[in-house]
């Protein structure tokens, strides 16, 4: 396990941060649970992905010249027949540094958003707020000092002011707490581990439902070596 980690590292050092299906595989080593998804490389294969996933589907190109896929239109959701996917396949393949694409799982539920980053005073910390984007607006997060427990993560999650919508606000459905709580002990140890090699990692979205706790993006951004 520390070897195989160790190539996904080396190999990410080049563009400074890991390509999608890179750092899944070092999500799934620390027992992190990701959506299922297949990386491709031609439309055939694209196509025996989704039959094995079911649609819909999502595609994301992968390239280590884009690191912010959404930005750089990479990402199609919802894609729901073999004609969508060849077109959403076609589309990707014609971004700058195409290595082809993940097709991937289109998970449903609650959408949090985990993180770690290196602070200076406290080193590793996570960070978990309530939705991909409303995080930035109504900056509801809570952080905590890695590795920790997991009654310190149940607490995190009960501390935030939206914490209703993961016991099933107005009716909604309540999320697995068991399974959201192993996944955010299981993501302190990781950064512990790796704090000296990754600047930040970002798990958005994290998709939470009664039955399951998915991670269905990773962004792993690795720290500048100082030569000596």
């Amino acid at each position: 396990m520390k070897k195989r980690i160790h190539e996904l590292l080396e190999r990410a050092r080049n563009v400074g941060w890991m390509m999608e299906p890179d750092a899944r595989e070092l999500l799934k080593l620390y027992n992190l649970p990701v959506t299922m998804f297949h990386w491709v490389h031609t439309r055939e294969e694209a196509l025996k992905a989704a039959a094995d996933i079911g649609y819909p589907v999502v595609t994301k190109i992968v390239s280590p010249k884009i690191m912010h896929k959404s930005d750089a239109g990479g990402v199609r959701v919802g894609i729901g027949n073999d004609g969508e996917l060849s077109q959403a396949y076609d589309d990707l393949s014609r971004l700058e540094g195409f290595d082809g694409i993940i097709v991937d799982q289109m998970a449903r539920g609650t959408e949090l958003i985990v993180g770690a980053k290196h602070d200076p005073q406290f080193g590793m910390v996570v960070l978990t707020g309530i939705g991909g984007t409303a995080v930035e607006i109504y900056k509801d997060v809570a952080i905590r000092m890695a590795p920790f427990s997991n009654d310190t993560a149940r607490e995190a999650l009960t501390s935030l002011t939206g914490s209703s919508l993961l016991t099933g606000y107005r009716g909604g459905e309540a999320v697995n707490m068991e399974k959201l709580v192993h996944l955010m002990v299981h993501f302190s140890e990781l950064a512990v581990d790796l704090e000296k090699n990754i600047e930040s990692i970002d798990l958005n979205p994290v998709m939470c439902n009664a039955k399951e706790a998915l991670i269905a993006d990773a962004r792993i951004l690795l720290k500048e070596v100082q030569h000596t």
